[in-house]
């Protein structure tokens, strides 16, 4: 046997070693509990919707899945953190939109790159916002507020849950589609301003659904439309946006990520228990009250998923000119 030849399968049987240990520890995972990252405090929606998840997943896999609230900076600490996890299951991230797609252009310092520092499990669901606004304002149609708001520019303020929240941008990109101008006034939280929109004190808010849909029946506020490209089934006799304004979406989706590096055959376990607790009763039911339409999907459309998000609110926030230091 010559020496070339004998160095090739030396080499091929150590690629061999070496792929053992990481199917044998595939075909046997979950082993131990699973920790879900979540990049926001308890008791939000995310944090709701991600303890849903997190408990019929872990009835699925087997082993328990423990939520790990870790909040601060609109989620980028928590998703900087994350990328220095382990790669092999046990050690997931809640991905929102917000965080992953919005941050890395809001905030100066996100430290990550949403393309590259995360492998995609797949998403969970979508969750729009209602343009609400208060009786007095005196308009009953989006194209009325666009028409008031052409009428005297700069006359109208906007309350948002605070600078670069889906509340705000949601707002920046319906002024620049509508041609119009506004005044973006920041809350700290979405509890403030909402009370302010219900006191009269802020004209109009894009504001979640469960937020506003009980002051709407009530007749307190009035739902001008709704951000997603499809009706609500909450609220079906609310219209879209895109019904006046052609091709206007600022809907944020809610999905799994691991740790970059983690093995396929971990992420494709990981998406078919995910795929498998969206389609139950009780994860329907939750993603329904907190208006959010179950969105299951592949890793790869979860990829492309977070990229048309980035490439569309970076644009978004770049040309309002919105950044944050911290």
């Amino acid at each position: 046997m010559t020496t070339t030849r004998l160095v090739l399968l030396a080499g091929m049987a150590a690629l061999l070693a070496a792929a053992v240990p990481t199917v044998a520890s595939s075909q046997g995972y979950p082993a131990r509990p699973i920790t879900l990252v979540v990049p926001f405090p308890p008791g939000g929606s995310t944090s709701v919707v991600a303890r849903t998840v997190a408990e019929t997943m872990g009835q699925l896999l087997g082993q328990q899945v423990i939520v790990d609230n870790r909040p601060g900076a609109g989620g980028t600490i928590a998703a900087k953190g994350f990328t220095r996890a382990a790669p092999d299951g046990y050690t997931l991230l809640l991905g929102y939109s917000g965080t992953i797609a919005i941050g890395p252009s809001l905030y100066a310092n996100a430290g990550f790159d949403p393309r590259k520092d995360f492998a995609p499990i797949g998403l969970i669901g979508s969750a729009p916002a209602i343009l609400a606004v208060h009786p007095s304002l005196g308009v009953k149609s989006v194209a009325e507020l666009i028409a008031r708001a052409k009428e005297k520019p700069g006359s109208i303020n906007f309350g948002s849950a605070g600078i670069g929240t889906v509340t705000h941008i949601a707002g920046e990109l319906f002024t620049a589609m509508a041609g119009i101008k506004l005044i973006h006034v920041p809350y700290r939280g979405s509890g403030p301003v909402l009370n302010d929109l219900v006191g009269g004190h802020i004209p109009m808010s894009f504001t979640p659904i469960p937020a506003v849909h009980g002051q709407v029946e009530a007749g307190t506020l009035q739902a001008l439309a709704i951000t997603s490209r499809t009706r609500s089934a909450l609220m079906p006799e609310v219209p879209t946006l895109a019904e006046t304004l052609p091709g206007y979406e600022a809907v944020l989706h809610y999905g799994l990520l691991a740790p970059p590096g983690t093995p396929k055959p971990i992420i494709e376990k990981l998406n078919k228990a995910l795929r498998d607790a969206i389609a139950t009763p009780e994860v329907g039911k939750r993603l329904a009250f907190d208006g959010a339409e179950p969105l299951p999907s592949s890793p790869e459309e979860y990829a492309a998923d977070i990229d048309r998000d980035e490439t569309k609110w970076s644009r978004v926030l770049r040309e309002a000119g919105i950044k944050l230091t911290e």
